[in-house]
């Protein structure tokens, strides 16, 4: 498990999350995104997720509102069908931006 940050030049941070997305990463994540106070867009990619559990939806809206609640940008990207289920479900394509990997 583990958490990668990149920043480029026109602001954008990219988070990339490995292995499994519990909360075991909790103070991990929320580093990653605090580092970046100044950005103005986040993207999380799921590329190498294997699973998700409830704390990590906890994480991501914890995350969202940190950045401005309904003003945040965060783009959650490369989810796997299963992952994606879990939004569904909890309804987060209402609060975030989500992409599967297969979507262009």
């Amino acid at each position: 498990m583990t958490v990668e940050t990149k920043s480029s030049s026109d602001g954008a941070v990219t988070i990339t999350i490995r292995g499994q997305f519990d909360f075991g990463l909790v103070n991990q994540f929320r580093k990653a995104y605090e580092a970046y106070p100044q950005a103005r867009s986040f993207c999380v990619d799921m590329r190498q997720t294997v699973r998700i559990d409830s704390s990590a939806l906890g994480m991501l809206l914890n995350m969202r509102r940190y950045l401005g609640g309904n003003d945040a940008k965060i783009k959650i990207i490369n989810c796997s069908r299963e992952i994606r289920k879990i939004f569904e479900i909890a309804k987060f394509e209402k609060s975030f931006v989500i992409e599967s990997a297969i979507d262009p």
